[in-house]
């Protein structure tokens, strides 16, 4: 899935791609896509003739700014946009199609059809889930480590909760791991034990590995790529993501792999000391 360094650069890539450009229609195959409204006509209707004036980030969301309305969009497990000529051959896989007024098209592919879209009113799209719950974006300066700390509060193991997008938004499978190898940190602490020096040790990691994360285009571990179909280049960066079964680039451990909450997870048991079991 996506996290908070590959949305950010689709973002930036999509801000070059589409704005300006006016839609003339929008071809839907796959309605579940449109979780709102629930009507895809009404979600057709709704932006024809509305042109693009910019595209922020929210956690692993995109907005996709109108005049009138904003796009929300998720692209859970393996959606990813990109630009067409108007008649290019359309991907099977292709399920959504903004056709510009230029001849050019914006497509939604998803092979996994996981992918959501949203349209609200421009303006109120934070008063409603899904960006509603998220937490706070870890490269603000807003983020501190003492609200990191009021994030840590839970029996929960410290992973779980640095992967709950309501506690701290922008950070998955890949970024989590990379954050606690680099601040020493066992991923089944009980996040409410966690003290202020690796609190600190955690902050800073999310902040440096996330900005090193964005400065490289992200990570393209499975199929990710940009909205000009770039891959990104932080997975060559990589300490222990993947890397089940290699020498800790550190300390020359081998890394291991185990389930943490359901999710896959990898530690150089030397650098990240064993913690009890806990909640997950």
């Amino acid at each position: 899935m996506p996290e908070l360094p590959e949305v950010e650069t689709v973002k930036r890539t999509l801000s070059e791609l589409i704005v300006g450009k006016t839609i003339q229609d929008v071809v839907i195959t796959l309605p579940r896509i449109i979780q709102r409204p629930d009507d895809i006509e009404e979600f057709r209707h709704t932006l024809t003739g509305q042109t693009f004036e910019g595209v922020e980030r929210r956690g692993k969301f995109l907005r996709l700014i109108l005049e009138d309305d904003v796009i929300v969009s998720h692209l859970r497990m393996e959606g990813r946009y990109g630009m067409f000529e108007k008649g290019a051959p359309v991907d099977k896989h292709t399920h959504v199609r903004f056709v510009f007024t230029d001849k050019t098209e914006l497509r939604y592919t998803d092979v996994r059809q996981f992918g959501t879209m949203h349209i609200f009113l421009k303006g109120t799209e934070f008063n409603h889930l899904p960006l509603r719950q998220l937490g706070p974006e870890p490269l603000d300066d807003a983020f501190t480590v003492k609200v990191l700390q009021s994030k840590l509060s839970s029996i929960r193991a410290v992973k779980t909760q640095l992967l709950d997008q309501t506690k701290i938004v922008g950070l998955g499978n890949i970024y989590v791991d990379e954050v606690l190898f680099r601040a020493g940190v066992h991923p089944e602490k009980p996040a409410h034990t966690i003290t202020q020096e690796e609190a600190e040790a955690i902050h800073d990691s999310v902040v440096v590995i996330l900005q090193e994360a964005v400065d490289a285009g992200g990570s393209s571990v499975k199929s990710y790529v940009n909205g000009q179909g770039e891959m990104g280049l932080f997975q060559q960066q990589l300490n222990v993501y993947g890397r089940k079964n290699e020498p800790c680039y550190t300390c020359g451990s081998i890394i291991t792999r185990s389930i943490v909450g359901g999710r896959g997870t990898h530690i150089c048991p030397s650098c990240q000391p064993a913690e009890r079991k806990v909640h997950v």
